[in-house]
């Protein structure tokens, strides 16, 4: 909260339509985002865009205006309709700001990284390992505890709490169609809607119906309408609704457990395999099948059926894969998609796309950046990646386009860049084969500088440990980015100990992205007769004692605000941080020849000083 520069308002909010009153472009720009999609996958593929409305709000904290605009990414339905922009610490927010010229408010410092207001890196968002910065009183704050302080301060000053918000809607079920489980019921003249008896069930559908377009062909089944009434026997017919899909595919996954089991729904398979570990889906998965599951899943634990209370133990919504489209719109209405090959393509004076032509008829075509589809015509098969470039290639550049939970917008271009990238791999590995092959693991009798190598590989192998196991893969290709930049950095004689184990780490990172040339790699260097094919080899661990390091640097922070940074010895107290901190000339600068009032320092991380 203490990043905010700016708030968003829904098109539909009553502040938009205030504003909107008195500003005609304002007006037509809420115009434009009527006719835009408005459910959530339809937003998340949209450019997104803003409008200033001229009005500001309080920040609850800092007493300054903050400028409200309406945004066509917010939606009115989910909470007030009005979200607070953060941009230095979310991608939407970051970019939106950087299109519009809205202030850039970094306030989360991680170790080891630096801030770019030019272009966004995943560490922005990392809440895991950030600590507070520029947040006056709740500077030095790690983010749970930077939560809490601010929700007491907000609730000492009558002006909010923590809240859980609960989005949760009835669920029609029935559907006017033949595929779908039948509804076991019944309709009795006289005895009205019965239901079916379980010694009757399942209700199957039967097998030799053509769906024509003419409506549910169950309706015109008389061999499936006609039943007698269970109550009274006489002539009934059945229902012809079916159930919705998500039915069905609310809890097969558990049926999975038990799938030869034709005593029971489900049987013990469930109590050693559920919950499942991961589950993976798009946002519309994560909007409708992941609230039926979890409410399928209560409703067979309430029947005794299973014992897990929730059926997936974590959740990643995958983003979607964004590719410019070309189409003509028939005078019927409608959009008719071309394929590229078919094309012609128009460009400006600065190489960007504002059109095409079909190359058959010179028919004007327009142009849109929208998902990857095969009904737009715009997919693309990664086989001619692997054909030109092989199948490591084309799995790194996927896997460092962007991270999954975000929207990727499909560039090629890059694919060279992930091509560069292995290839020094194994150039290195190459020139240095016998350094690696010979290195063995003498670490006590590293120099300094072979040291610094270590240290510098294991701090990056203990972030990509953490990055694969929340799996951020495009954050792992980083680090192996990094790891090799450090390897190919470091010139010291006498130290294959460090180059060794190094590039073994390398690999092990590298193996589940590109596993051809790590697998290739790790055998003709010698690994696989020390540690086994790579394919069973142990993961990396972290060796504790290679992080430690004789001097370390802490944030300095002026009166919340980060001003530079000081070293000190590793094994300083908190008498000799505070010294050195106040010697700094960054202190001298900026409290203005004030006399300190109060220093606080967060071990490790940084120092505050408060004049």
């Amino acid at each position: 909260i203490m990043g905010v520069t700016f708030c968003a308002v829904a098109p539909e909010h009553p502040l938009a339509a205030h504003a909107a009153a008195t500003d005609p472009a304002l007006a037509a720009f809420i115009d434009e985002c009527r006719h835009g999609g408005t459910t959530e996958a339809e937003l998340a593929t949209q450019e997104k865009k803003g409008m200033p409305t001229g009005l500001s709000v309080t920040h609850p904290l800092t007493g300054e205006p903050v400028a409200v605009w309406v945004g066509n990414y917010v939606l009115m339905s989910y909470g007030d309709g009005a979200v607070m922009g953060v941009p230095a610490h979310d991608e939407r927010d970051f970019a939106f700001a950087k299109k519009y010229g809205i202030d850039i408010l970094q306030v989360v410092q991680v170790d080891g990284e630096e801030y770019d207001y030019d272009c966004w890196q995943e560490w922005y968002a990392d809440k895991s390992r950030g600590v507070t910065i520029n947040s006056d009183a709740f500077s030095g704050l790690s983010y749970k505890d930077a939560v809490d302080a601010v929700a007491r301060e907000l609730g000492r000053l009558g002006l909010g709490e923590k809240k859980t918000t609960w989005r949760l809607r009835d669920w029609g079920v029935s559907r006017q169609r033949y595929w779908g489980t039948p509804i076991p019921i019944i309709h009795c003249p006289s005895c009205g809607v019965v239901p079916v008896p379980e010694k009757d069930l399942p209700v199957v559908l039967p097998q030799d119906l053509v769906p024509d377009g003419s409506g549910n062909p169950l309706a015109k089944c008389e061999a499936f309408l006609k039943v007698d009434c269970p109550c009274c026997g006489q002539a009934a017919r059945r229902e012809t609704d079916t159930m919705d899909t998500f039915v069905d595919s609310s809890w097969y996954f558990m049926r999975y457990c038990d799938p030869t089991n034709e005593q029971a729904m489900v049987a013990g398979g469930t109590q050693y395999w559920m919950p499942m570990d991961q589950y993976i889906g798009g946002i519309e998965h994560a909007i409708l099948h992941l609230l039926y599951a979890r409410f399928w899943t209560k409703v067979m634990r309430d029947l005794g059926l299973v014992q897990a209370s929730e059926p997936f133990q974590k959740l990643l919504t995958q983003g979607m894969v964004l590719k410019g489209a070309f189409f003509h719109k028939p005078e019927g209405g409608g959009k008719n998609y071309y394929w590229e090959h078919e094309i012609d393509v128009l460009h400006d004076d600065k190489g960007a796309i504002v059109g095409a032509k079909l190359k058959k008829d010179g028919t004007p075509l327009e142009y849109e950046m929208t998902t990857m589809s095969k009904s737009k015509n715009n997919g693309v098969d990664p086989q001619a990646l692997i054909d030109q470039y092989g199948a490591d290639t084309a799995r790194l550049f996927v896997m460092f386009a962007s991270p999954p939970e975000q929207t990727l917008e499909w560039n090629e271009s890059a694919v060279e860049g992930a091509h560069r990238f292995l290839k020094r791999v194994w150039n290195f590995g190459a020139r240095n084969a016998e350094t690696i092959k010979t290195g063995g693991a003498d670490f006590a009798a590293l120099s300094a500088e072979g040291k610094t190598l270590r240290r510098e590989v294991h701090n990056v192998l203990k972030q990509v440990s953490h990055d694969y196991e929340r799996m951020q893969y495009n954050t792992v290709v980083s680090g192996a980015m990094k790891l090799l930049n450090a390897l190919e950095g470091f010139k010291a004689e006498g130290q294959a100990a460090a180059v060794r184990d190094g590039f073994s780490v390398l690999l092990r990172v590298l193996y589940p992205a590109t596993p051809h040339i790590a697998h290739q790699l790790w055998q003709d260097l010698g690994f696989a007769a020390e540690l086994g094919d790579l394919l069973d080899a142990p993961w990396p661990t972290v060796d504790e004692a290679a992080l430690v390091q004789d001097e370390i640097e802490l944030m300095l922070q002026v009166n919340g605000k980060l001003r530079g940074s000081v070293k000190v010895p590793a094994a300083a107290d908190k008498a000799a941080i505070e010294a050195a901190a106040l010697a700094h000339p960054e202190f001298a600068k900026f409290s203005e020849g004030r006399a300190p009032k109060k220093v606080v320092i967060v071990p490790g991380r940084l120092v505050n000083i408060v004049a």
